[in-house]
């Protein structure tokens, strides 16, 4: 019977960690640039988009096709690095397990 109240403190002990990392994470912001860097934006680790920095020459009316690319590409890099940090920080809660 120790050995289940043991795995039970270790459960909740593993969960406590991995809210808390995940609340790090959250609280993070992370950047993805465009080409050229033309393009910024910023995210919160739970994918909240707070600001978008365009360069002023991008901005053409003629050419509103580049400009949604470089928003596209800026966009996909930050949450790309939200999915990288989270993996690195929370993988390593789960390696080993079996599901």
């Amino acid at each position: 019977m120790m050995n289940m109240q043991k795995m039970m403190k270790q459960a909740q002990d593993l969960q406590k960690n991995m809210k808390r990392t995940q609340a790090e994470i959250d609280a993070t912001t992370f950047y993805g640039v465009s080409a050229q860097d033309l393009v910024k934006v910023a995210f919160t680790g739970d994918r909240k988009l707070i600001n978008i920095d365009i360069a002023t020459d991008l901005i053409d009316p003629e050419d509103p096709e580049t400009l949604s690319d470089m928003i596209a590409q800026a966009v996909n890099s930050a949450l790309a690095e939200i999915d990288k940090t989270t993996e690195q920080k929370l993988g390593k809660f789960t390696k080993g397990l079996p599901f």
